[in-house]
């Protein structure tokens, strides 16, 4: 999904900065069929793209005077949950999530475990109250999704609403045999 969104924003001309943590590398290299690093090359030949190391905590969008329209994390680890709802702000992924939480601009959180206990619950539940938006990546079955490209279209479809950058969800993507 980190890859779609990116796609998708990029698609759309919306200036896009990523931060890939260590251990989301190691998930996408086993997950993906490309490795980040020539997916980060595809994406840096656009020229509304820029990429941080997840240490760098001079980058810019660590401060609160560089404007941004918000940020997405997907898919986004309980330790990162833990860290921005508590405050710890030990790299820029984190960071940059808390800077978002304090200028209250959006944040989209896109859990990844499953399944959840207390501690995660109460996490997203602080988060929630910060203003966050947690959008577990759920499928939509009443779609009748063929594909696992179909649930991953829906589930960033849903991350740019709740971003704000799309109004509502492309035709394909919303629910029709529903009355009005």
């Amino acid at each position: 999904m980190a890859k779609r969104t990116v796609d998708r924003l990029l698609a759309q001309r919306v200036p896009t900065q990523v931060v890939c943590s260590n251990a989301a590398r190691m998930v996408w290299q086993e997950e993906l069929e490309v490795s980040f690093n020539e997916t980060l090359l595809d994406w840096q030949e656009d020229p509304s793209f820029d990429f941080h190391p997840v240490g760098d905590l001079r980058a810019p969008i660590a401060s609160g005077t560089y404007p941004t329209a918000g940020m997405v994390v997907v898919p986004c680890s309980m330790n990162s949950i833990a860290s921005i709802a508590h405050g710890i702000s030990s790299n820029l992924l984190t960071r940059a999530a808390d800077v978002c939480l304090k200028e209250r601009r959006p944040l989209v959180l896109v859990p990844r475990e499953t399944p959840l206990h207390g501690i995660h619950l109460e996490n997203m539940l602080t988060l929630s109250r910060l203003g966050a938006v947690v959008l577990p990546p759920e499928p939509a079955f009443y779609l009748r999704p063929k594909s696992i490209e179909d649930v991953v279209d829906f589930v960033v479809g849903r991350i740019m609403v709740a971003l704000g950058i799309d109004d509502a969800l492309p035709d394909d993507l919303q629910y029709k045999d529903r009355p009005d």
